[in-house]
């Protein structure tokens, strides 16, 4: 295959290649937009403060003074490192928008006007760009100039108040699930703001707020609260209102996770275990019986699993197709099979020769399915290049370097 039909070939891969995308954001949320839609094919300049750069690459465990992170959340993008605070850092970001199909930001509600790239000022000049604003609280309401992180929107979106033991303190997801949930959701209003442009041929303004996403996801919380005045509490490993599904010890000290909540799954497991009584309980038939004796019914399945490991409980319960699963570490993760069989364990070299295992591409698509194209960036590795697509001499640029406003990698 010639580099010409390569170049295609890639391309083919790709269904976002020819979107152009500015990403002004930092750390998570709108960061984790645009990777995702870099992953599939997006071109995405990232802007980043000169020196420091956007302070994930310093997040967490380094490799070469780097977060490996960082190698997760920045791929296939470029990095322009350019300071947004000057007058001319504005005026470069107002040219490259012109030039832009989608901007990302995740400042606080106001920097961008502060700035003098507000939405309005930038749409003016290119009434096809759609601009994604994430933000703690969204750009409207009393709360729009509240500081907002992932842990804050997860708690105020109802989150937190769910993931304790009852009785004990509610802890936090372990990774910031707010952020990514927000991400997710502005990559849905781009997706639907590009076929509305496609029709039209006029981009919009998306407001994402952390705890709304977070909120979005939280199933039936606030019809139950609206019916019945139900206020949803902690449950542990269990799921309220559905039965039988928990975590269950077993002897080898590890759990199961175990979903037999299903009319039929019910009696199959029930059968397994050798309950044929509870199996043909017409009392137990469908899930509000089984909810109302639910302590039952883990006692039930817990004393079982108790007289056998972990490997024992999952072997028997697949022959009888009940789904069941193990809490897996990141070093299960590693070693398994089908995350292997799925792609989903990607090896890259760094520019080291280092080995780094890396997560794979999701969503998965059979014609365009996206490519790890570049490894993520150093910091202003790209800017001079950037620059000079913009029209920049290499005086200009160099003048530019040489007041601090833009920053080339060394």
């Amino acid at each position: 295959m010639n580099a010409t039909s390569t170049a295609h070939h890639i391309q083919d891969l790709n269904a976002l290649s020819g979107l152009k995308v500015l990403e002004l954001g930092q750390l998570i949320a709108g960061p984790f937009a645009a990777k995702t839609l870099a992953d599939f094919g997006a071109e995405v300049i990232k802007i980043e403060p000169p020196s420091s750069g956007d302070a994930l690459r310093k997040w967490r465990m380094l490799m070469e003074g780097t977060s490996v992170w960082w190698q997760v959340q920045s791929r296939n993008k470029r990095s322009l490192a350019l300071d947004l605070r000057t007058p001319e850092g504005q005026d470069l970001v107002r040219q490259l928008a012109t030039e832009a199909d989608v901007l990302i930001e995740n400042f606080r509600p106001g920097a961008l006007e502060d700035w003098g790239l507000s939405p309005e000022v930038l749409m003016a000049s290119n009434p096809r760009l759609i601009v994604l604003r994430i933000s703690g609280y969204g750009q409207t309401g009393p709360y729009r100039n509240r500081p907002g992180f992932g842990v804050i929107g997860e708690a105020m979106g109802g989150l937190r108040h769910l993931t304790a033991e009852p009785g004990r303190v509610p802890v936090r997801v372990g990774v910031s699930i707010g952020d990514t949930l927000s991400a997710l959701h502005g990559v849905i209003g781009i997706l639907i703001a590009l076929q509305h442009r496609h029709a039209t041929g006029n981009g919009q303004v998306i407001d994402v707020a952390l705890y709304e996403a977070v909120f979005n996801c939280m199933e039936s919380l606030l019809p139950e609260y609206s019916a019945f005045g139900a206020v949803r509490e902690p449950a542990g490993s269990a799921l309220p209102g559905i039965a039988p599904t928990n975590a269950y010890l077993c002897k080898d000290g590890g759990y199961a996770l175990i979903a037999g909540n299903g009319d039929s799954i019910f009696r199959r497991l029930m059968t397994l275990l050798g309950r044929d009584d509870l199996a043909n309980d017409p009392t137990l038939a469908d899930n509000a019986g089984r909810v109302a004796r639910v302590s039952e019914l883990d006692e039930v399945v817990g004393a079982w699993t108790a007289e056998r490991t972990v490997e024992e409980v999952l072997l028997a319960l697949e022959t009888v197709s009940v789904p069941a699963g193990r809490i897996y570490t990141v070093a299960d993760i590693a070693a398994d099979p089908h995350y292997q069989a799925r792609g989903m364990l990607q090896k890259i070299i760094m520019d080291d020769g280092t080995a780094l295992s890396v997560p794979g591409i999701v969503p998965k698509l059979t014609t365009t399915p996206g490519t790890h194209r570049r490894h993520a960036p150093k910091l202003g590795q790209d800017t001079d290049q950037v620059l000079k697509e913009l029209g920049l001499t290499p005086s200009q640029i160099q003048a530019l370097k040489d007041r601090g406003i833009v920053e080339s990698a060394s």
